[in-house]
């Protein structure tokens, strides 16, 4: 069962939000190509304001994904498009319907 996740919220900068958005549309294909992430989903609250959902089977795969490509992307572009670091919190599933 999948019992792992991450709950990363974004602040874009003033006139950036359009890059947070494309950064994040163009991470999927990242996600897609992670083994250990079961669910990836990039999220927009309002109009600077984003988030990244996504859940592990496993702590391991928790962690490969912290140490993946699309978290060293983010960080490496955080001060350009982002208004405050990255809010990562790492949370656990109590329950999750998922596809499969």
């Amino acid at each position: 069962m999948t019992k792992f996740a991450l709950f990363v919220r974004l602040e874009a900068k003033l006139g950036q939000e359009r890059a947070v958005a494309a950064f994040l549309e163009s991470a999927l294909p990242l996600a897609n190509a992670e083994m250990g992430t079961t669910a990836w989903f990039a999220l927009q609250f309002g109009p600077s304001t984003f988030g990244i959902f996504d859940a592990f089977a496993n702590e391991e795969g928790r962690q490969a994904h912290l140490q993946g490509p699309i978290a060293a992307a983010l960080m490496a572009n955080a001060s350009t498009l982002l208004s405050t670091p990255p809010n990562i919190e790492q949370v656990d599933l109590l329950a999750a319907k998922l596809p499969g």
